[in-house]
């Protein structure tokens, strides 16, 4: 099996799984209290006819399993529905919040891979010595503190009382500067990385942890293999050993995590953006969720699903590329 074959079945694999999705968040979705007509309308004297009128506009006054199968006949076509309270089409209103939750989750993927992977390759190389202590210590307490606890802690220090960081919100790089009232695009460069600072450790401190444990473990493992004691034998620096032999072997499990870890960002991008106020598709879930937009929901979902199920595809064809033993079909 080539490997283009084996990643176009792993999409149609794919395919079921967002079925499922779609359909459990559907259900929970329909079945919170609460009416969405009455929300929408809240405030406003309006009489039976008018909230019969909306039902109907919306399609709320069908059947649920009509309801769906509508749904799911114009997600196949690139239709993700209408939303109620912002009178604006979902596809429409997901790529303006796709773009700072995209930002967000990447810039702490790169916070996480940079620090924990040196870090995890020194405490390795000075295992049971108070460096691999410190770094041990420092995992435990990223791994069990949650990221909106972190996030509400940086903003008190840095924002309130030190007053050197914004507190929140976020100033997006591929706007006009003046849009923003800055001189140039260095000015605008230089207040995105501000502004994203909190967020992006808030958010990469967990995968940081993770990362790192994993990434110690597995050194430590490669450093112990006999072809590393042989390359020791034979006098190869260990600074070549390090980087030539044990370090690329260790790094099949790192991929795996970073993929698995994704829907931990996906879900902890969510919170951060609620404690940040950025305008993300996650701060959008949380709002819609509060206000029955059953089509925002739903279409949000969809769209984070696919970008979780995709970042594992990637994770698996990566996999070759790090270690030539993983194939992807039956070799002679």
């Amino acid at each position: 099996m080539t490997l283009l074959r084996y990643t176009i079945s792993r999409f149609v694999q794919a395919i079921p799984v967002l079925i499922g999705i779609s359909f459990i968040t559907f259900v929970m979705v329909n079945a919170l209290p609460g009416d969405p007509v009455a929300i929408m309308l809240e405030g406003q004297e309006v009489d039976r006819e008018t909230i019969e009128a909306v039902e109907r506009r919306y399609g709320l006054d069908r059947p649920f399993h009509e309801r769906f199968v509508t749904y799911m006949l114009g997600l196949v076509q690139g239709d993700l529905g209408y939303s109620f309270h912002r009178d604006m089409p979902v596809s429409q209103l997901m790529w303006i919040r796709l773009g700072p939750t995209l930002m967000l989750v990447f810039s702490a993927f790169v916070f996480a891979l940079v620090t924990a992977v040196p870090l995890g390759v020194l405490a390795a190389k000075r295992r049971n010595e108070p460096t691999d202590h410190v770094s041990r210590l420092v995992a435990l307490v990223g791994v069990s503190t949650p990221s909106f606890w972190i996030g509400i802690m940086l903003i008190l220090i840095f924002a309130v009382w030190l007053g050197w960081l914004p507190s929140g919100r976020l100033v997006y790089p591929w706007r006009d500067p003046a849009h923003y009232g800055f001189d140039g695009r260095l000015e605008l460069y230089y207040q995105t990385i501000r502004h994203l600072l909190l967020p992006m450790v808030a958010l990469g401190t967990l995968q940081m942890a993770t990362i790192m444990r994993i990434e110690r473990s597995s050194m430590v493992e490669s450093l112990q293999e006999d072809y590393v004691q042989l390359a020791r034998a034979y006098g190869v620096p260990e600074r070549t050993i390090l980087r030539k032999h044990a370090f690329r072997a260790a790094q099949l499990p790192i991929i795996t995590i970073v993929g698995l870890n994704l829907s931990t960002a996906l879900g902890g991008a969510v919170l951060i953006e609620t404690v940040f106020e950025i305008n993300g598709m996650g701060r959008l879930l949380i709002q819609s969720i509060q206000q029955l937009d059953y089509q925002v929901v739903m279409g949000v979902t969809i769209v984070l699903a696919t970008i979780f199920v995709i970042g594992v595809i990637i994770t698996d064809i990566s996999y070759a590329y790090v270690d030539p033993r993983v194939s992807y079909g039956d070799r002679e």
